[in-house]
């Protein structure tokens, strides 16, 4: 899953991308890699990011799903958003899937919408907002209090009629450094749920806070823990750099052969 950010606050690549020409190289790149899905955001989930309005959201993102579908008419676009009318527009724009980092916590009619829609539903572990999350990393158990979510999570989504469901641990959301390498030790234990598993660990905090560099430095580390979470389970990763991520899914199943 290719990463293409539309705001210009993002941790890594905000503001990259000025005009049409810039989104469509880098869509039509990544899709050259090896990209299965584009996953498309307008609003920040860094910590501490700017609040965005719902209509500055819908500005953002709305008119760059239209080009898309209309350049690449295959392409499968995720919809990275917690609003269900953001979910709504863009799907009925010609978008596949919504990829929600509340998993329906932030927007009470999102989980309705989505399975009116049909379409695939992934939904992240995180607690409170992207403005409060780190203030909300005290837990009993990490992993189990994860599982435990992610059991209520599903059940509310089957309730409402989303038939698939993927799962995001949400490595760096309401989660400490540490944290964030316990729940890696222990991702397999995630399979309990008999979901597709997506990590998105792609040039995180966790990365470049431990090896004190930057997140422009931090590519080798992001594909040393893409390939630990390929070991482990993962089946989707969510990424700034496809090529590179494909060389660890390439090697790995050369292993597996």
């Amino acid at each position: 899953m290719g990463i293409l950010n539309l705001t210009p606050d993002s941790f890594y690549d905000g503001g990259s991308y000025k005009n049409e020409a810039d989104i469509l190289k880098q869509v039509e790149l990544m899709l050259q890699q090896g990209a299965t899905f584009i996953d498309v955001g307008a609003y920040s989930s860094r910590p501490d990011a700017e609040h965005v309005s719902e209509a500055e959201e819908l500005k953002r993102i709305l008119p760059v799903v239209e080009l898309l579908v209309k350049t690449f008419p295959d392409i499968l676009l995720s919809i990275d958003t917690f609003r269900s009318t953001i979910a709504k527009a863009c799907i009925e724009a010609g978008a596949a899937l919504i990829n929600d980092i509340s998993a329906g916590h932030l927007d009470d009619n999102m989980l309705k919408i989505v399975g009116q829609l049909k379409v695939p539903y992934i939904m992240m572990h995180m607690r409170g907002t992207p403005q409060t999350m780190q203030q909300h990393t005290s837990y009993k158990d990490l992993t189990q209090d994860i599982l435990f979510y992610f059991s209520e999570r599903i059940a509310q989504a089957r309730a409402h009629g989303i038939i698939d469901c993927i799962i995001d641990p949400g490595f760096g959301f309401s989660k400490t450094t540490a944290q964030n390498f316990e729940l890696l030790n222990k991702l397999e234990l995630l399979q309990f749920t008999e979901l597709p598993l997506l990590v998105g660990v792609s040039r995180k905090s966790m990365i470049y806070k431990t090896l004190n560099i930057s997140a422009k430095e931090a590519l080798n580390g992001t594909s040393v823990i893409n390939t630990i979470s390929l070991q482990k389970g993962a089946s989707i990763l969510r990424v700034h750099d496809v090529k590179e991520a494909m060389e660890c899914i390439s090697l790995l199943n050369a292993l597996n052969a």
